[in-house]
C-alpha cells in the first residue's frame, strides 16, 4: 500500500504564486543593486529577512560614508526609525547612496520600500502593475528638471504619460517645450474694466487642474471700497451680485519677479526664472518647506496641505512639466501665465475668458506687441515696487 504524498509548494524561479516574502530581502536587494550599478557591497553580510539591525552596523554593511548621516543624530547603537531614514532619503544624495538607503529600508522592514521591492520582484504581480511599479520606481530616481539631458526628459514624460495611461486609460499630452528666442512675458491690468465677474479666475482653476475641494486659486480678485487703493481693506471672498456700487476691483496673482525672491530662498532650488521671464517649480524636487511662500510679498503661491482632487471628467489633459500637470500633496504650485499655452503662442487662460479686456498679455521685446504700447503710453504702476522684485505685472487706468 503506497503513501500518498502530499502536494508541495514548487520554489522553482518560474512560479506564479512565490510571495515577494519567500525570495528573501537579500535577493531583492541583489536585484535592486544590479538594476541600478550598486557594486561595493558585499551581499553575503546583507540578512535574507526584515530585522532590526543598529545604524552603525547598516553604515558598515552598505558601505555609506559618515556624510550620509551629517546633522542627523541618528544613534549609532540604534536601529533607525522610518522618519529619520525618510530624512534621509529627502535630502540631497546621489542615486548610489539613494539605492543603498531604500535597501537598508528593506532590511528594517519599512513599508514605504513596497514599491520599490514590487518593481523588481517578478512574482505575485500582473504585468500591468509591474509596469507601473517599475515607472514609479524610476520616477522616484530622476534628477532636478534643469540638470535633465533632453533625453532625460523625454523619458520622464514619457513615464508620467504612461502611468496616468495605465492607472486612467486616458494619454495626456505633457509637454516640455522650453522658452522661445527673443521673449519675455509681461501682463498688464486694466483696473477701469475690470467687473469682479471672476471668469478668469474660473478659467484658470479649469486650464490648471487646481484642486478643487481646497481654496487653491491662483488668482485673487480684490473688491476694494472706492476712495484709496487699499488691499489691506479689500474682500476677495466675492459672494454677492458685481459690480457693487462704490467698490473697484483688482487681481492680483503671481507676477513673475524679475528678482525673485522666491526663488533665493527655495534650499533645493526647485523654482526658478526662465529665460522668458516665467517663475515655475519643479513639482518633484519640491520638499514642500513653503520658504518661498514665505519670501513672496505678493501672496503668489500656494501649498498642497492634501492631495489635489480634481474630477476625472474635468482634467485637462493639454499640459506642461512646469505647469499644469497633475500636483500631489505636499509641494508648493503657483500661476506660470499658462506655459502650456503661451509656449504654443496662444495666450493665458484668463485673458481669453476675461469679458470686458481688461487683461492684457504679451511679449516685452516687441516693440509691436499691445503690452509694449500700454507701458508706453498709459500710467502704469506695480505693487510694492520699493521692494526691488521688478514684477512683471502692471496696472493701468482709462
Amino acid at each position: 500500500m503506497s503513501s500518498r504524498r502530499e502536494p508541495t509548494t514548487p520554489t522553482g524561479p518560474h512560479n506564479p504564486e512565490r510571495s515577494a516574502e519567500q525570495i528573501g530581502v537579500r535577493d531583492l536587494v541583489r536585484r535592486m543593486f544590479a538594476t541600478y550599478g550598486v557594486e561595493d557591497v558585499d551581499l553575503t553580510q546583507v540578512p535574507d529577512e526584515s530585522q532590526p539591525v543598529a545604524w552603525a552596523e547598516l553604515k558598515r554593511t552598505f558601505n555609506l560614508p559618515d556624510s550620509v548621516d551629517e546633522s542627523a543624530n541618528l544613534p549609532p547603537d540604534e536601529p533607525p526609525d522610518r522618519s529619520r531614514l525618510e530624512y534621509l532619503l529627502s535630502r540631497e544624495v546621489d542615486r548610489r547612496t539613494a539605492v543603498k538607503l531604500l535597501a537598508i529600508g528593506l532590511v528594517l522592514g519599512f513599508g514605504f520600500l513596497q514599491t520599490a521591492c514590487r518593481a523588481l520582484t517578478p512574482f505575485g504581480l500582473d504585468g500591468v502593475e509591474r509596469e507601473k511599479a517599475r515607472l514609479s520606481l524610476e520616477e522616484y530616481f530622476k534628477r532636478n528638471y534643469r540638470l535633465m539631458t533632453e533625453e532625460e526628459k523625454r523619458e520622464t514624460i514619457e513615464r508620467l504619460e504612461r502611468l496616468y495611461e495605465l492607472e486612467t486609460g486616458k494619454r495626456p499630452n505633457i509637454s516640455a517645450q522650453g522658452p522661445h528666442e527673443g521673449v519675455l512675458y509681461g501682463y498688464a491690468f486694466n483696473i477701469s474694466k475690470c467687473r469682479g465677474y471672476l471668469e478668469c479666475m474660473r478659467a484658470c482653476v479649469l486650464e490648471n487642474n487646481q484642486d478643487r475641494r481646497t481654496d487653491m486659486r491662483y488668482i485673487r480678485i480684490h473688491e476694494v471700497p472706492g476712495g484709496e487703493f487699499s488691499l489691506e481693506r479689500a474682500n476677495e471672498y466675492i459672494a454677492h451680485e458685481v459690480p457693487a456700487e462704490g467698490h473697484f476691483y483688482v487681481g492680483t496673482q503671481c507676477f513673475h519677479c524679475e528678482n525673485p525672491p522666491c526663488v533665493e530662498v527655495c534650499p533645493v532650488q526647485a523654482t526658478w526664472k526662465e529665460e522668458d521671464g516665467i517663475v515655475v517649480v519643479d513639482y518633484d524636487w519640491c520638499i514642500g518647506c513653503r520658504y518661498c511662500q514665505a519670501a513672496c510679498p505678493y501672496d503668489g503661491r500656494r501649498f498642497n496641505w492634501r492631495t489635489p482632487h480634481v474630477p476625472e471628467e474635468e482634467i485637462n489633459l493639454n499640459q506642461h512639466y512646469l505647469g499644469n500637470r497633475l500636483r500631489k500633496k505636499g509641494v508648493m504650485e503657483k500661476c506660470t501665465f499658462c506655459i502650456q499655452r503661451v509656449r504654443q503662442g496662444r495666450l493665458p487662460a484668463c485673458v481669453e475668458a476675461c469679458p470686458t479686456g481688461a487683461r492684457i498679455f504679451g511679449n516685452l521685446l516687441d516693440p509691436n506687441s499691445e503690452i509694449r504700447w500700454i507701458l508706453e503710453n498709459k500710467k502704469v504702476f506695480r505693487l510694492k515696487e520699493d521692494l526691488g522684485t521688478e514684477p512683471k505685472f502692471w496696472y493701468y487706468m482709462d
